[in-house]
Parts: C-alpha cells; sequence; structure tokens
C-alpha cells in the first residue's frame, strides 16, 4: 500500500515523514518523493493522526487521485530537471507519459486544470530556477549551464530566462555577487 504526500521534495522533508511515522508506530519501506510505502494496513485513526501531524509540518497527506497523479507529474519534471541531462535530451511528453502510464493529452489537460500552467511552462519554470541556482554557485559557465539543461544554445537558454525573470543571466549572477560584497562588509 503507498500513501501520497504533496510537497515532499526534500531531504529534510523525508526526515519529518520518516519521523512521524515512527512516533505513531507505522511500519513502512521505502519513502520517496512524494510517497510512503506502508508495510501494513493502517487504521482511520493512524490515518487521521498522520493527517494532521503532517499539516503541523507543512505537508499534506494526499487522498485525490487526480491530486495525487499531479503531484507524481511535479515529481517527475523535479527529477528531469535536476538529474543528468541525458533524460532532458528524451522528449519530456514521451518521458512523463512512460513513467505514469498515461496518454500525454490526458496528463497535460488535468495538469493545466488543476494548476492554471502547462506542464511544458512548469518544466521552463524549474529550469529557470535551476539555472538561478547553477548561477549563484558559480562552478559551470553559461555554455556549460545551456548544455547540462540541454537548451539548444546559450542565446535560448538566455532569451527565456529574461522572459520569466526580467533579467539576463549574467545580470543576475552579478547581482548575487554585489550582495555578497556588500554582506563581506558589514
Amino acid at each position: 500500500m503507498k500513501i501520497f504526500i504533496k510537497y515532499m521534495v526534500s531531504l529534510r522533508c523525508k526526515m519529518i515523514v520518516k519521523a512521524e511515522l515512527d512516533k505513531l508506530g507505522i511500519t513502512y519501506g521505502a519513502v520517496e518523493l512524494g510517497e510512503i510505502e506502508i508495510k501494513e494496513p493502517i487504521s482511520v485513526q493512524q490515518t487521521s493522526s498522520l493527517k494532521t501531524a503532517l499539516l503541523l509540518t507543512g505537508l499534506e497527506l494526499m487522498d485525490d487521485k487526480k491530486s495525487i497523479l499531479i503531484e507524481k507529474i511535479k515529481n517527475i519534471i523535479i527529477e528531469l530537471v535536476y538529474t543528468d541531462n541525458e533524460i532532458l535530451k528524451t522528449k519530456k511528453s514521451e518521458y512523463i507519459s512512460t513513467k505514469l502510464n498515461y496518454d500525454y493529452t490526458y496528463l497535460a489537460n488535468i495538469f493545466s486544470e488543476a494548476t492554471g500552467i502547462t506542464i511544458e511552462h512548469y518544466v521552463i519554470n524549474h529550469k529557470i530556477e535551476r539555472v538561478k541556482e547553477l548561477l549563484i554557485y558559480d562552478e559551470l559557465s553559461l555554455t556549460q549551464i545551456s548544455y547540462l539543461l540541454n537548451y539548444s544554445s546559450v542565446a535560448h537558454l538566455s532569451a527565456q530566462f529574461k522572459k520569466i525573470t526580467g533579467l539576463t543571466p549574467t545580470f543576475y549572477k552579478n547581482l548575487k555577487e554585489k550582495k555578497r560584497k556588500e554582506l563581506q562588509y558589514l
């Protein structure tokens, strides 16, 4: 039996979930991005207690199939953006569709209906967040970042970055460097 949790995207969230499961005496197996494998059936009382405990930590237990599917789509997109670029080179629609075993058109429609944005825009937003992160780390050049995130060119990445943030990648990077320098003098 699997239970699904909304917004579980970090190691910290996994630790919180495991601690709550332990407190409630719920036997579990894998705790993955957005889902928990429960080893034994749990009571209505345990489910209710888990739901309450998770809400207090900012996490949400999900029981609606549509919401679960949307969270799975989001988790797959995060996986796409934060793993090696070989996965990004595959067609996103085929990858998501294959991973979830649903027709992509169906997935795209329910995702847009529930979130108000398309899957493609969700992917772009996450790629731009990843670009920001990589610019702040300052370990890769813009060319390397564009290759890593499977942009066709640095110009394409820059145009998309500016469209989403209103800033060029270089200006964004310099802004962060300026703030760091200001903090050093305080």
